[in-house]
This record gives structure tokens, sequence and C-alpha cells, in this order.
């Protein structure tokens, strides 16, 4: 397993960039099990930038915490980027964030109910950009999956925010 050194390394650059631009995130994670919004929030004035999160881990924590009800995801599976976006979206609307950011996956050491491998996740930005990734680590390492999707996640949306112009 690689963790990083610290938290605040993996979040620092994207921070630095969302306080100068006077921006906001808010997160809606699965399985990276709450390490992308530790991440964010390890760094001293987060408050400037991060308004909220939440780990979406079940039906019933989308339909109570997203306020995503079931019609919304009609015909859409869970862990792909269709629902990674959707996430990402009601996430930002929810908070009245400039931006949001969402993860979903199976982080191991087996793969999820719906046919995904372990080391499979879904991640997605939503604001004045909008991306989707599919991430494939072909680990079944848990934690180890949990790193991977985190910095996937927060490098996705530094990306983002650097190409709005």
């Amino acid at each position: 397993m690689t963790a990083p050194a610290s938290l605040a390394s993996l979040a620092e650059p994207l921070a630095v960039l969302l306080k100068s631009r006077k921006e906001t995130v808010a997160v809606a994670e699965s399985s990276a099990g709450g390490l992308i919004s530790a991440a964010l929030l390890a760094i001293p004035g987060a408050s400037a930038y991060f308004l909220g999160g939440s780990v979406i881990y079940t039906q019933a924590a989308r339909r109570a915490l997203l306020r995503v009800d079931d019609e919304a995801v009609k015909g859409v599976r869970s862990s792909t980027e269709a629902y990674a976006q959707i996430k990402a979206r009601a996430i930002r609307e929810l908070m009245g964030t400039t931006w949001g950011l969402s993860e979903t996956g199976a982080s191991g050491p087996t793969g999820n109910r719906y046919g995904d491998a372990a080391g499979h996740a879904c991640i997605a930005v939503a604001g004045p950009v909008e991306r989707v990734i599919t991430v494939e680590t072909g680990d079944g390492d848990r934690e180890a999956n949990m790193w991977v999707f985190t910095r996937r996640a927060l490098a996705l949306l530094e990306e983002c925010v650097r190409n709005v112009r």
C-alpha cells in the first residue's frame, strides 16, 4: 500500500487554487470512505473553499443526504460514470458550490454486487467544467485503492479548475 506523506500534501495545490479564485467545493464520495473530504479539510483555512461532504455508501444515503430519489437514477447503475455525474451535480446543487466532486466504486478486497472488480471507481466533477473518468487499479487492496481514488479525484478536480478561463 502506498499512503501519502500527509493528507494535506494531496490537496494543497488544489486548495491554494480554490482559495485564490474564491471558489468552493462539496464532495459526495463512496469507496474513498471520506479520504477526499479529509484531504481537503487537512489544509488550514479549508472553510474558505470546502462547504461540506458526505460518504454516500448506500441507496438510503443517496436518498437522504443527496436528496436524489429513485426516479432520478432509474436505469442508471451505481459505480458508473453516469451515476458519478448525478452525484456530483446533486452535491453541487444541494450545497450551492462552484464545484461538485463525486466518487463511486469498489475499493475491495472483492468487487461490488454490480460486477465491477475491486479497484474500480468512477469520479465526476460538476461545475463550470464537467468531466468524468473511470479508474481501474487491478488491485484488491482496499486501503490502497481508497488512496488511489482520493488522489485521482483531487487531481481531476484540480485539472478542471485550471481549465476554466
